[in-house]
């Protein structure tokens, strides 16, 4: 006698999934894996559903980088108490910003995205931008000017960041350390002045020091 055919599943749509649930997930493989193993189609399986359904929360790839950066700098971003001077203001809340980012162990893949548009961090912007326009620049050039800061900031922690990362995968000279130990003197006679000197002197931690050169350079009177 033949025996009934097991029911046929359901087809229907995907369960539903919320952004904190995308997020979470996407931090999870980040984490322990690195932004290159985050594909769309690797955390759709993760989290049990289609590709498809994910853009209904996130663009892209790239705007889901920004959405973690941002989860990120929410979960670290501490406000600090901050000094009555505009001008310092805007050190401190670029420095708490830097400090924040640059112990995150996956922030060069996603440094670049975009701006840090988190509700946390915008307080942060907010501050930089009001200590710009008190100490009297117009607005527009308060937005530029914290763009500037912004620039400085990450390209710092990109830089800095994968320059130690090279250094501990790859032992041999750089690039940079042959062609130093070959530079001309009668060409190049302040390089090779200091060439011996050059990379512990580019590896110290000169970031505050550079921030308020930028910050006295915006406020400069043109």
């Amino acid at each position: 006698m033949p025996q009934p055919s097991a029911p046929r599943k359901a087809l229907g749509r995907p369960p539903r999934i919320s952004r904190e649930e995308v997020i979470e997930t996407a931090r999870r493989i980040v984490d322990t894996e690195g932004v290159g193993r985050l594909t769309m189609r690797r955390l759709a399986m993760e989290i049990g559903s289609t590709a498809m359904a994910l853009y209904h929360h996130v663009r892209n790839k790239e705007e889901l980088l920004v959405l973690l950066l941002d989860d990120y700098a929410a979960r670290t971003l501490q406000r600090p108490e901050l000094p009555a001077q505009p001008r310092e203001r805007i050190v401190v809340a670029a420095a708490t910003i830097h400090e924040a980012l640059a112990a995150c162990p996956w922030i060069v893949e996603v440094l670049t995205a975009d701006d840090l548009m988190s509700t946390s961090a915008l307080w942060f912007v907010e501050q930089i931008v009001d200590g710009l326009v008190e100490c009297g620049l117009p607005p527009e050039r308060a937005v530029h000017g914290y763009r500037a800061i912004w620039y400085y900031t990450a390209g710092e922690i990109v830089v800095r960041t994968t320059a130690a990362r090279r250094r501990t995968d790859d032992d041999r000279p750089t690039y940079r350390e042959r062609a130093f130990a070959e530079l001309d003197p009668s060409e190049l006679p302040r390089l090779a002045q200091v060439a011996d000197h050059w990379a512990p002197l580019t590896a110290e931690d000169t970031y505050l020091e550079g921030l308020r050169a930028l910050v006295d350079g915006l406020l400069t009177p043109r």
